[in-house]
């Protein structure tokens, strides 16, 4: 049958519903999980009463018994009824019922004959129901521009997809733990800021009438998590959603979730450590061996994670250049033209080098590894390096060839910070929209003292789809930005 007609039939059944006044009750409630069944009935079978509840995936009718799946928030469970124990009116209201209607079920378990744990029931009821009809049950749902739209489908009907985001949540449970254990305190921050600051991106722009002002949805939390360790919070961090006006790839979502923390006393080598203990945890929590496969390579976070400079991991991966040439505006210039790449105009050698990495070595980087050496050019908001005032003690962690983190230590020099603020000024007046604004209020704040400070922000949905062997952001992530599509 069309699912169209499905669609009308259904709403037939459900006019006839209200007709007899049992539409959509809410009198019953399940009193155990279909998981929980199993992990109790694992050896043994007794004569107690159990209410289940969840939604009708599969049915199979023998004369005046039936055998019926449901599934809830837990898994699924076996239902066996007849008509004898239920009565022939409520046997018959059961096989005008729907896969996808909402049921709820009051037995005892037994075994069949083929051993599976089943419900049999003794009294039956339809709680919600389904208007459309689930995917075909063989194929699933597989479009997938239909999985992200509809996710609510998705869930219903692909155990892979509800796995992914139940790993998820472990994954963010481990990280709040992890940090509650270091002594860090949770906080939040604004999500809408007069100034959008804190990261070099382009910002969504809103407006609020009251104040008759603009206002930008935050790009990074960072500017107001330094502000709090002014305040005297040494330790604190902030599982946020940040929002960037930017392109949507594989790897990209204009709305995406990070944790970000701060800690006083403390500089970038020593975040590197907190990094290495942190991947150990995860590691040993949510993997059997340490390991992951992602795409076709074996990732071992199990290790320590590896260290190279930037000059080190372009050398490694472009053997025919010198240290020399990464210095020098023109040579370098000419071999990025060799390597038939697009020349960003008005960049220095340190801003050209940063480019030919991203480029070309990033998507190379598989197993663990921390980039160090961010030139300064690049990076507006970390400490110079004491021995080079060029780099700044700076470090990205890179995993299966993505940025998962970046982290530095903090420059709580107030007049080295108003100098690179009125640099990314110039930078924004020659049409870099994602150049940073200047905040005057977070430099009065570097006036009143920071205390040495380092930070790191870690991508938390580029590190789901690592740890889930997903190899695009919007399966990650619930509900993805998609564009508009008419019905």
């Amino acid at each position: 049958m069309a699912t169209q007609d499905q669609h009308k039939v259904r709403k037939e059944k459900l006019a006839q519903l209200r007709n007899d006044q049992w539409a959509f009750p809410n009198d019953k409630k399940p009193s155990i999980t279909a998981d929980a069944l199993h992990q109790r009935y694992k050896d043994s079978v007794d004569e107690d009463m159990h209410c289940v509840a969840g939604r009708l995936m599969t049915t199979r009718y023998m004369g005046k018994a039936a055998f019926f799946t449901i599934q809830d928030r837990s898994g699924q469970i076996q239902v066996y009824l007849r008509l004898n124990d239920i009565g022939e009116a409520l046997f018959n209201a059961a096989k005008s019922w729907d896969l996808g209607d909402i049921i709820w079920i009051e037995g005892h378990v037994f075994r069949t004959k083929m051993g599976e744990l089943t419900v049999w029931a003794k009294s039956i009821s339809l709680l919600t129901k389904s208007l459309r009809p689930l995917p075909d049950k063989y194929h699933g749902l597989q479009d997938q521009e239909v999985r992200y739209r509809q996710r609510y489908v998705d869930l219903m009907v692909n155990e892979s997809s509800r796995e992914v985001f139940k790993k998820r949540s472990q994954l963010i449970r481990v990280l709040r733990d992890f940090f509650d254990h270091q002594d860090y305190l949770e906080v939040e921050t604004p999500m809408m800021h007069p100034i959008a600051g804190g990261a070099i991106a382009r910002p969504f722009v809103t407006h609020h009438n009251t104040l008759h002002m603009d206002l930008f949805l935050r790009v990074a939390p960072e500017l107001y998590l330094k502000r709090l360790v002014v305040g005297g919070f040494e330790r604190v961090y902030e599982i946020n959603r940040n929002f960037r006006n930017e392109g949507i790839s594989t790897r990209h979502n204009p709305e995406f979730t990070m944790i970000e923390f701060y800690q006083s006393y403390a500089d970038y080598r020593d975040l590197m450590a907190l990094t290495n203990q942190l991947f150990l945890k995860i590691a040993e929590v949510m993997t059997e061996s340490g390991t992951v496969q992602y795409q076709d390579h074996v990732i071992d976070l199990s290790k320590p994670i590896e260290e190279m400079t930037m000059d080190e991991a372009v050398l490694k991966y472009h053997p025919e250049l010198t240290q020399a040439i990464l210095q020098d505006n023109e040579n370098l210039i000419a071999y990025l033209k060799s390597q038939k790449l697009d020349i960003p105009v008005g960049k220095n050698a340190m801003a050209l080098k940063v480019y030919l990495f991203e480029e070309t070595v990033e998507n190379q980087l598989i197993q663990p590894v921390f980039i160090t050496e961010y030139p300064a050019v690049s990076s507006p908001l970390a400490r110079r390096s004491d021995h080079n005032p060029e780099i700044t003690d700076r470090f990205e962690l890179f995993i299966a060839g993505q940025e998962i983190a970046n982290g530095f230590s903090e420059l709580n020099d107030p007049e080295d910070q108003a100098e690179r603020f009125a640099l990314q000024m110039e930078q924004k007046a020659e049409g870099d929209h994602e150049a940073m604004p200047y905040d005057e209020d977070y430099i009065r704040a570097l006036e009143y003292g920071m205390p040495p400070t380092a930070g790191q922000g870690i991508g938390i949905d580029r590190l789901v789809m690592i740890l889930t062997n997903t190899p695009t952001i919007r399966d990650v992530i619930l509900f993805p930005t998609l564009r508009p599509k008419s019905e």
